[in-house]
């Protein structure tokens, strides 16, 4: 028996090429951040942007690069993770969205303070959440013969497509 994440039809290949070649092009969309110039002030014919805190366009889209990657690591992680724990992903997601915010607020002070104060209602949820899945779990494998993956497949959400997977949030 094949299971849903092993298929080789076309457009799961498809799939997998394009979310292998988004990682693997990671370092090179990281260093993107060398186009920008090294100024306050960045003119182009979409936008203006005046770098006030950091002084320097070049020194903004550094920082944004090193919270965005890890960002877009996290959320293939999170769209193709099958393990039933996938949710705890949302804490590390959460902490990188509200740090690109912080960064592009140039009136701050410190970019990654306070974050933890913002984070406790989103891991108030979660962590709740996944122990009792845990729970859930261990008493069922003290109570039956399964084994740890069926159990695992048991309480996995699988939704058929993507959308539906983003659907499933919102």
């Amino acid at each position: 028996m094949q299971s849903e994440f092993q298929r080789t039809d076309r457009k799961s290949l498809i799939i997998g090429t394009v979310v292998a070649t988004l990682i693997a092009a990671t370092p090179y969309l990281f260093y993107l951040y060398e186009s920008v110039p090294d100024t306050p002030t960045w003119d182009t014919f979409l936008f203006r942007y005046d770098s006030k805190y950091y002084g320097s366009i070049l020194t903004v889209a550094w920082t944004l690069m090193g919270k965005a990657m890890p960002l877009f690591l996290l959320f293939i992680w999170f769209f193709t993770c099958r393990h039933w724990w996938y949710h705890t992903l949302l804490v590390p997601i959460s902490m990188y969205i509200y740090q690109i915010f912080t960064t592009i607020n140039d009136d701050l002070m410190y970019v990654d303070s306070n974050q933890l104060v913002y984070l406790i209602p989103i891991m108030v949820i979660i962590i709740p959440s996944i122990y009792l899945i845990r729970a859930q779990i261990f008493n069922k494998v003290n109570n039956a013969n399964k084994s740890l993956q069926d159990l695992e497949d048991e309480f996995k959400v699988s939704p058929k497509t993507f959308w539906d997977k983003i659907k499933e949030y919102f």
